[in-house]
């Protein structure tokens, strides 16, 4: 059976509200939550843009059940992989077994604040594969060395390192992502329901293993206010991850969005109080052969009547499906 996840969205909620936000999620019933690490909204409009890391032990702190993931955080920029790891391993410790350290190859938009420039998307891979080689090298307790080409490394060492490491996911959108999940990831993370990306990971190696993806809605019980909210906070999303990584500023995504219309976001992210719509949205990972989804609700002023609702209606039907 699929497991959903609730998703602590940096860009559109403070620090405290968003740790409040996932208790009330793991009361009402949600498997597992996933938050992304941000230093900008995408849109001015969205707002917020606190450390992930901190609300993420606060959450670890406040929760007693639900696990908690990265959704995702990028090792090679504004955080050195062996910072990572040790991060990382803390919150595991903190959450006693519950985090999940999800891992990509960033965006413009957030890495660009150390100044470092922005290489090729190729480069980038290359960065993250000897990031992830790190990260897992550190979760062994051992001393560490390494001088790589993106990387150095001198003695580092984990001195509190839990006793089952954090599983480490990998985000993916396309051939060469998925050879690189399929040799360091304990799970896959994708955004879309592509059954060829999730076939490639297994050809690699992830055969067996688990799969998340992530499917934005937008409740209200006024489906037009839905709609106009959709398109005030997420019509950046309908640019696809190609253009979403290179932008470095909320301004550029407003000018590139500049004649993306409402109905166009309603396509894509579900709309109003219509459960059958989120059920048909679902469908198609379910049908690729996902087995976690994380649902964003859009606006963060809007996660109490959301998550209500999740309780009585939207979680029930799910797991019909």
């Amino acid at each position: 059976m699929m497991r959903f996840g609730y998703t602590m969205m940096t860009e559109q909620a403070g620090p405290r509200e968003l740790v409040g936000h996932v208790v009330e999620a793991e009361r009402v019933g949600f498997d597992f939550s996933v938050i992304s690490d941000h230093s900008f909204p995408w849109l001015a409009s969205q707002g917020h843009a606190p450390y992930a890391w901190s609300v993420l032990g606060a959450a670890a702190q406040a929760t007693t059940r639900i696990p908690l993931m990265t959704f995702v955080t990028c090792p090679t920029f504004r955080y050195h992989p062996a910072v990572i790891a040790q991060k990382a391993a803390t919150l595991q410790l903190l959450s006693e077994g519950r985090f999940r350290l999800g891992l990509g190859s960033g965006e413009n938009l957030n890495e660009h604040v150390v100044g470092r420039g922005w290489p090729s998307a190729r480069v980038r891979l290359g960065m993250l594969d000897e990031a992830a080689e790190i990260i897992h090298a550190l979760f062994t307790g051992e001393y560490v060395t390494r001088h790589g080409r993106h990387f150095q490394v001198d003695d580092a060492k984990l001195w509190d390192v839990p006793d089952t490491p954090p599983p480490v996911g990998i985000a993916v959108s396309g051939p060469r992502s998925c050879a690189l999940a399929g040799r360091h990831g304990d799970l896959v993370i994708a955004t879309e329901p592509s059954r060829e990306l999730l076939d490639a990971f297994d050809a690699q190696g992830g055969a067996g293993k688990p799969r998340i993806g992530q499917l934005p809605v937008c409740f209200d019980t006024d489906r037009d206010a839905a709609v106009a909210r959709a398109h005030e906070q997420f019509r950046w999303s309908v640019g696809g991850w190609r253009l979403n990584a290179e932008l470095p500023l909320p301004a550029g995504f407003e000018q590139a969005t500049e004649y993306v219309r409402p109905e166009d976001v309603a396509k894509s992210v579900p709309c109003g109080d219509d459960v059958g719509a989120v059920v048909d949205a679902v469908r198609p990972f379910a049908e690729a052969g996902f087995t976690d989804l994380a649902l964003v609700q859009v606006g963060g002023a809007h996660q109490t009547p959301f998550l209500r609702w999740a309780e009585t209606t939207l979680l029930p039907a799910l797991r019909d499906l």
